[in-house]
């Protein structure tokens, strides 16, 4: 098995991107260290690491909106973690959407 390469960032957390795994949706981005990787690959669901509270926490514990874990991919470099996930309960976004990018930044030129 490859393991992500939690050395690189003078923090130790990697950016880990949530995907749907049947729709390629990208449904948000969170970060991981060490401790929240071994445990999402032990639970089989995604766990990640809050920098603002500065704890694992595991996505949709309260909401019920977890996400399971279909596949794993890392970069290149190992430094970055796709998660390709089975969202369970439809919504990924703490405002209640589906995905947390529903944010235009620059509109498609016709």
């Amino acid at each position: 098995m490859i393991e992500p390469d939690f050395s690189k960032p003078a923090d130790g957390l990697l950016p880990a991107i949530a995907q749907d795994f049947e729709t390629g949706e990208i449904l948000m981005q969170a970060y991981m260290n060490r401790e929240s990787w071994e445990e999402t690959l032990k639970s089989g669901y995604a766990v990640y690491y809050s920098r603002s509270r500065k704890e694992l926490w595991k996505k949709g514990a309260t909401s019920g909106n977890l996400q399971e874990i279909k596949e794993i991919r890392l970069d290149c470099d190992c430094d970055a973690i796709l998660l390709k996930v089975n969202q369970i309960g439809g919504v990924a976004c703490h405002t209640g959407r589906r995905s947390c990018f529903f944010n235009v930044a620059v509109p498609l030129k016709p």
